[in-house]
């Protein structure tokens, strides 16, 4: 798919789009956002006067000649704003799809009993509304009873379903998409015009890209090279007249823009749009460009478990005696503890029991207190009509609420919950009021391939560290399985606010991936905080980026973008300057080699006359940009290398390129002018 989109490039509609855009980015108030371009651009404009108005000027009657150095210059300021044109109108025509996803949806709005079907664009936050099989979500929103399929393909492009369900990280849903079976009631969380795909149409349209540290820093230097070049130009002037050389506006203005770094500056924008471009192919929607290129200075990379390295369906594999219950009266146990549990723990343990025809007596259940899980106390339950506590939750934490009220232990109980723990299991204890019955082996699963790619991030340089609310055993089984560098066991939101801070108080930038809203503290926190689709609301609202595949290991594309990003700006830029020295070189000995016959020597190029080599050059000049919008908009081919290693490669076929092309180019262009001329 994304090599479609690739060959993509030049598609009719988004080349005319482009050169339509182009006209309208030579408005002064949008070029000056480009000094090096805005340079041009104003050149462009006083040759034109002397062009239409020559007896104004006092110089020789070179219309012809003056003509023509206009129609190069505007070109040159043509193909610059075109790369930028094109590269917003891929944006855009990504988010002309989305908005295809956007149409009036009829919502079943729940008002006390009944319902009552609306447009959903009378939802407003807080609404609940009722969702079944066949049915278009109407609004972006959290699931708060039942269970569903969704289809998010409109949005993902992915066919695979994804499992919607109320009680846990993946409870979050997006307007616009539909259920495929089942039903849901959800609770509305966004107003109109402000949905997840309003949000994500006017981020891949990228109008409004700011710019970033990096980007700041590479155009100071290009107006500090430009300035540099017009002192020069500036200064020719006397120089030439003292050594009998006439050089006119036009000729000064010509031989400015070609030694000024109007490559990279007219490729710049394109760059950039293009890298928030690049993930999106991915399907990951960056905020900014900035957090595109943060990705590509990444250190370290702090990583949720649950969800994001692992599954996160936590299901119940095992229920295991200890003590001296039996293995039936363990099961019946646990299972009356799940009866109202609609977490996806509670609700496996009553498939586990069906699954091995395990009986137990629901009746138990008819009368009881429900005691829903909180954090405080890791547990859950129900408290019988008979004045029976059944509880199930964390072996701690069931261990010391035994031993509240005056229970034993089983002495077996810490080494079956070791053994769990060990084989990368959440071990849940069993309890009725003093005793410990049994254990529930709840077994999460790491994602396929996750080790090789963490591999791939070691490659890179990215250290990864792994946080999970899991005790220590289960941390390091599942870390070693996945094979990550470091992690942390038992850790709270703030442990992972805690971790990033340390880091960045190290001078490293920091990501963060994550779905829950547990993890959303530490999103915001990062550098780069990616969020899961899947995820809760919280989460998506707290990253600079979104991953709609809600596939964790996409954060390497995210980085490899980044850092190709990076790559091929300092690549452009490395042949923008190797052009602008090269360029001096050939066309100054060309200039004066007449009044200075000595500089025939230095005319390596034997270019055919003065006013030959400066049309040469800035046709070179001006064609050069178009022919890098594809290099700009694909960018550089991303390779694991250390900076000294990418700094050889920069020069060697980027500085050597831009040293060499201009002596060709010019050259070859010359031989044709020099006739014409």
């Amino acid at each position: 798919m994304n090599d479609q989109r690739t060959k993509k490039l030049f598609t009719g509609p988004l080349v005319t789009e482009a050169l339509k855009m182009s006209l309208l980015k030579l408005n002064p108030v949008h070029m000056i956002k480009n000094p090096v371009m805005f340079v041009v651009e104003i050149g462009t404009l006083i040759v034109l006067l002397m062009t239409v108005f020559p007896g104004y000027f006092d110089s020789q009657d070179r219309t012809g000649f003056n003509l023509a150095v206009f129609i190069i210059l505007l070109f040159t300021v043509l193909f610059a704003n075109f790369a930028e044109a094109l590269a917003e109108g891929r944006g855009k025509a990504q988010a002309g799809s989305l908005k295809k996803t956007k149409q009036e949806i009829m919502a079943n709005k729940l008002l006390g009993d009944s319902i009552q079907i609306v447009p959903s664009t009378e939802l407003r936050k807080g609404d609940i509304v009722i969702v079944s099989q066949g049915e278009m979500i109407p609004g972006d929103g959290e699931v708060i009873e039942g269970l569903a399929s969704v289809d998010e393909s409109a949005i993902t492009g992915e066919s695979a379903p994804v499992i919607k369900e109320a009680g846990g990280d993946f409870n979050s849903v997006t307007g616009g998409t539909r259920v495929i079976s089942d039903r849901i009631k959800m609770r509305i969380t966004s107003e109109p015009g402000e949905t997840f795909i309003d949000r994500m149409i006017a981020l891949v349209e990228g109008a409004k890209r700011q710019k970033t540290p990096n980007e700041i820093a590479l155009n100071t230097l290009l107006i500090s090279l430009t300035i540099i070049f017009l002192i020069v130009v500036v200064t020719l002037g006397p120089i030439a007249a003292y050594v009998g050389v006439n050089l006119e506006i036009p000729v000064l203005i010509a031989l400015l823009v070609c030694l000024i770094p109007t490559t990279i500056g007219g490729l710049l924008s394109a760059i950039g749009i293009a890298g928030m471009d690049r993930v999106t192919q991915f399907n990951v929607l960056a905020m900014s460009g900035k957090a595109v290129e943060a990705a590509g200075d990444i250190n370290t990379m702090i990583l949720d478990k649950t969800g994001t390295i692992t599954f996160g369906n936590r299901m119940a594999s095992e229920i295991n005696p200890v003590g001296t219950a039996g293995a039936d009266e363990a099961a019946a146990w646990a299972a009356i503890s799940s009866i109202h549990d609609e977490t996806p723990e509670g609700r496996s343990v009553l498939e586990w029991m069906k699954k091995h025809d395990k009986a137990y007596d629901a009746s138990l259940g008819e009368g009881g207190q429900f005691v829903p899980f909180q954090a405080e106390t890791r547990m859950s339950g129900i408290d019988l009509a008979d004045g029976r506590l059944v509880r199930k939750g964390a072996v701690e934490a069931i261990r010391g609420w035994v031993l509240a009220q005056g229970g034993d232990i089983p002495a077996d109980l810490a080494q079956e919950t070791e053994r769990i723990a060990k084989e990368g299991g959440t071990p849940l204890a069993i309890a009725v009021d003093q005793h410990i019955f049994g254990l529930i082996y709840l077994k999460d699963t790491v994602k396929p391939g996750m080790k090789e790619r963490f591999d791939q991030l070691r490659a890179m340089g990215i250290k990864t560290i792994m946080c999970t609310g899991d005790n220590p055993f289960t941390a390091a089984t599942i870390a070693r399985e996945a094979g990550v560098d470091d992690f942390i066991a038992e850790s709270k939101p703030e442990d992972k606010i805690a971790v990033i801070r340390r880091e960045q108080a190290e001078g490293k930038l920091v990501a963060m991936t994550g779905d829950g809203t547990n993890d959303a503290p530490a999103l915001a926190q990062a550098d780069v905080g990616l969020a899961m689709n899947s995820g809760t609301t919280a989460a998506k609202e707290a990253a600079n980026m979104v991953d709609l595949d809600s596939d964790p290991s996409k954060i390497i594309e995210v980085v490899s973008i980044g850092k190709q990003l990076l790559m091929t700006r300092g690549a452009l830029t490395t042949f923008s300057i190797a052009n602008d020295v090269a360029k001096y070189f050939a066309i100054i000995p060309a200039m004066f080699m007449l009044a200075i016959p000595q500089m025939q020597a230095l005319n390596v190029m034997q270019l055919g006359s003065p006013l030959s080599a400066i049309l040469s050059a800035l046709i070179f000049n001006a064609i050069i940009i178009p022919l890098l919008i594809p290099l700009a908009m694909k960018g550089v081919t991303y390779r694991p290398l250390s900076a000294a290693r990418l700094l050889s490669r920069n020069l060697l076929i980027y500085g050597l390129g831009g040293m060499i092309a201009p002596f060709i180019g010019i050259k070859l262009i010359d031989m044709m002018v020099h006739i014409w001329i």
